[in-house]
């Protein structure tokens, strides 16, 4: 019916259709109250008009505490829960499951980049498996886009200068719209792409005909010798810079005595705007890359950070 009406898109992710339901219960108690106030004004209109021109009112009600207390409960309790419902829906939907194959995006003028996992990339097109979830780091190089896949119940703004996530899991064989839902310029009703949901073993038939000379690790790797990251951030004594290995995720002592979460927003702020947070028992002295680096390799270094072991113990 849906399909044939085409009054909602299709639904192909695990929570499109509990997204459809909050918002059929919402359409439907919105209704059911327009068409309620509508009959009760034509009702009191007419069973209350002025018949004779000196006809007045009998009597009049000064107030009724149990009507007043019924019609603001009953609006009060539907309200309740529309939020508690909300509420759930929004927690599970941005809840990033463990082991989630992680994509980077990036939003252009007027464009998606994407980036698999294994460092194939695409242009305006998301290739996934079935039956799989997926997490989605999302940034601009630009304005303010919106990465938006109706069938999937799912939309993020993608905001320069910080990171969103989004995460989904398609059940539904199919090519499904990708748009750009927030106005970023003359070109935006063109930002459009396709996202496409395969079977694992097609998935994995694609990728092996992709062109991917390194995985995002890989690329990292290269792009921190290559910005000669390596000579201050290092384990030997008498460094620079703080050691990397085995840093994210966990927490970091500041020179004003804060701590902050070692996660890729701190990663990237530290690249961009080095001087922001600086390590306690660290000078400032390392430049900027702003304006030398673009998102995808910032989110290459990113992967390659994530991915050094401790060494703490090590002999």
């Amino acid at each position: 019916m849906n399909q044939q009406l085409q009054l909602l898109p299709e639904i192909a992710s695990t929570f499109a259709y509990e997204v459809d339901l909050l918002y059929l219960f919402v359409v439907a108690v919105s209704v059911f109250f327009m068409a309620l106030i509508c009959v009760l004004i034509y009702v009191f209109a007419v069973k209350y008009r002025r018949r004779t021109p000196d006809q007045q009112a009998e009597s009049q009600t000064h107030g009724n505490l149990l009507l007043e207390i019924v019609w603001s409960a009953i609006p009060l309790g539907l309200m309740m829960i529309m939020f508690a419902w909300g509420t759930y829906l929004f927690f599970r939907v941005n809840q990033i499951p463990e082991g989630a194959m992680e994509y980077y995006v990036v939003g252009k003028q007027w464009m998606w980049h994407v980036q698999h996992p294994t460092g194939q990339r695409e242009i305006n097109e998301l290739h996934v498996p079935i039956n799989t979830q997926v997490k989605i780091t999302m940034a601009s190089e630009d304005v303010i886009h919106s990465f938006f896949i109706p069938a999937f119940r799912i939309k993020n703004d993608v905001i320069p200068g910080r990171y969103t996530t989004m995460t989904f899991e398609a059940t539904k064989i199919g090519k499904y719209h990708l748009f750009c839902a927030e106005y970023c310029g003359t070109e935006h009703s063109r930002m459009i792409g396709s996202v496409y949901v395969m079977e694992p073993e097609d998935y994995q038939s694609w990728l092996s005909g992709g062109v991917s000379d390194e995985t995002p690790e890989e690329a990292g790797l290269r792009l921190f010798s290559q910005l000669n990251c390596v000579t201050c951030h290092s384990d030997r004594a008498g460094a620079r810079g703080p050691s990397l290995n085995g840093r994210y995720g966990t927490e970091e002592l500041l020179a004003g005595g804060e701590r902050v979460l070692v996660n890729e927003a701190y990663i990237r702020e530290s690249i961009i705007n080095p001087r922001a947070k600086i390590v306690s028992g660290y000078q400032s002295i390392m430049p900027t890359f702003q304006g030398q680096i673009t998102e995808t390799n910032i989110f290459n270094l990113i992967s390659y950070i994530k991915s050094l072991p401790s060494t703490e113990g090590a002999q």
